[in-house]
């Protein structure tokens, strides 16, 4: 298992005063989970800064990491402008001096003059140093009310999206294309994903309607498993004719099945890999019998230039997989052992449909009528690498092309 540092970048809150913002939300009696919460760290993390603890290297010394102590507040950045700065700008600026002439004569870029002159302006229309530095202290201050806390049409949009199981990116994106020239109503991603992330903002009630379903951050991992390799005769996916990056041809797809308990209950997914358009297989057993027989009724639905290939894992419900490969017209491909990225179209489209049927529940409880239903809806999103525009627009596209009626 390994582990990705999250890295700070452009307006993330500096590390010495998330720990001391810690500190203080335990000395006023904060339990250490909701204090971990609020700060936005892990609650294993939250446990080194408060109990200390030992870190055993990987050539098997032990370095001892001690409890955190409180940490004076850091100096104001050099990136900053000074009060004595602000000085010289405004005796400059009365002189008529333009942003060229003081930017050159500060050492600073005269888009950060420019800026300064515009924001910090007095009522009187004048440029007064010591009130500037007092409004950016203010903007400086820290924690500032949210965004969303402050603007009702913009909060509503979020929420609506959310339930629609929209993502935080997404939300984002589409803020910006319904509102190119309000900066009120746009919204950060990382900006909806804190909001999410700490209890006192109040956007929702729990569970997380993340596709996560998680409540706080945690650090990305990867778990390599071995997989089960393929008995009969198979075409590799080294033998497709092209790289797992290639989309330039439309009609290649790739399937799997996300399955319930005990491998008991499943259901099977396709993904056209160009327009990440998905389709849904009913399926009331997981056996090759049932999983050909679905196959073959969905793919046999779409036009011959729509049906080129079909790449698999090597799960046993592939058995039949020749005669799916004759039926349905289309070549059957199989991907190495435990290299799921060989596939991750079909990865990121199953990740999307667990935030609608969750790991250990009892997937047979679904109906087609049920599964259309996600189907529709998952089809219908807008997706960023689709430029904003959504796989059923794009595949629906595709088959008018083709003189074939749009799918159900």
């Amino acid at each position: 298992m390994s582990t990705r540092r999250i890295p700070k970048g452009p307006g993330r809150r500096p590390k010495s005063l998330a720990r001391q913002r810690f500190l203080e939300l335990l000395a006023q009696g904060v339990p250490l989970r909701l204090a971990a919460i609020e700060v936005g760290v892990s609650r294993s993390a939250a446990q080194i800064w408060k109990n200390g603890t030992t870190v055993r290297r990987k050539d098997g010394t032990v370095k001892i990491v001690p409890p955190l102590e409180p940490l004076a507040v850091r100096p104001i950045s050099h990136r900053f402008l000074s009060e004595d700065e602000r000085v010289r700008i405004a005796d400059m600026a009365s002189r008529g001096d333009g942003p060229t002439v003081i930017c050159e004569a500060l050492g600073r870029a005269p888009s950060t003059i420019s800026r300064e002159l515009r924001r910090n302006l007095h009522a009187t229309g004048q440029y007064r140093p010591f009130h500037a530095q007092v409004l950016a202290a203010q903007r400086r201050r820290r924690p500032k009310q949210h965004k969303l806390a402050g603007n009702a049409m913009l909060r509503a949009f979020v929420v609506d999206r959310l339930a629609e199981k929209w993502s935080p990116q997404q939300i984002s994106r589409a803020l910006r294309a319904a509102h190119p020239d309000d900066p009120a109503m746009r919204l950060a991603t990382e900006s909806i994903y804190l909001a999410l992330y700490r209890p006192s903002n109040g956007l929702v009630s729990k569970p997380s309607p993340l596709r996560t379903g998680r409540d706080h951050r945690r650090a990305h991992t990867r778990q390599i498993r071995a997989g089960r390799r393929f008995a009969q005769p198979m075409l590799s996916v080294h033998e497709r004719g092209f790289e797992p990056t290639d989309r330039t041809t439309p009609g290649h797809w790739e399937g799997d099945l996300i399955v319930g308990p005990n491998h008991r209950s499943g259901i099977g997914t396709l993904v056209e890999r160009q327009t990440r358009y998905t389709k849904l297989l009913h399926l009331p057993v997981q056996d090759s019998m049932t999983v050909h027989a679905a196959l073959v009724r969905t793919l046999g639905q779409l036009p011959a230039a729509l049906r080129r290939t079909l790449t698999w894992d090597q799960g046993t419900e592939m058995a039949r997989h020749l005669e799916v490969a004759a039926e349905a017209g289309i070549r059957v491909y199989f991907c190495d052992a435990a290299s799921p990225w060989q596939r991750g179209t079909n990865e990121n489209t199953n990740g999307l449909l667990r935030q609608y049927f969750p790991k250990s529940t009892d997937l047979s409880v679904h109906t087609p009528a049920d599964l259309a239903r996600v189907e529709s809806e998952l089809n219908r999103r807008p997706r960023m690498v689709l430029g904003d525009r959504s796989p059923a627009e794009l595949f629906n596209a595709l088959l008018a092309s083709q003189n074939h009626p749009p799918l159900r």
